[in-house]
């Protein structure tokens, strides 16, 4: 038992340091994706003409699918965060089910 709980140890560890990999590579698709919309929204505002809020609706009209990339680039940044935390919870959880163990062959 003592050694199936520091192979889970070894395994989530693992897994945990690809999923920071994981993470950065998504935090920069998202960086990219935001820019890739402010670049095209402001273009796009620029190349336009009429009264501001007409300029800013077609705007936003236009970058509509560079919008909807960057969010779901921010959608996959969040589920990597809250995959690494539960992650995070799941080693904190063997490795006090190992500290109990070792304190119970102590005794």
């Amino acid at each position: 038992m003592p050694s199936e709980i520091v192979q889970e140890l070894a395994e989530l560890t693992a897994t945990n340091k690809k999923g920071v990999e994981f993470l950065a590579e998504a935090e920069i698709a998202l960086a990219r994706a935001e820019h890739l919309l402010d670049t095209k929204e402001a273009q796009s505002f620029l190349d336009s003409s009429g009264s501001v809020a007409e300029r800013q609706a077609k705007a936003k009209l236009s970058a509509a699918d560079a919008r909807l990339d960057r969010d779901l680039a921010k959608a996959e940044v969040n589920r990597i965060r809250t995959k690494l935390r539960v992650i995070e919870s799941a080693i904190m959880a063997q490795a006090t089910m190992s500290k109990l163990m070792q304190a119970e062959m102590r005794l």
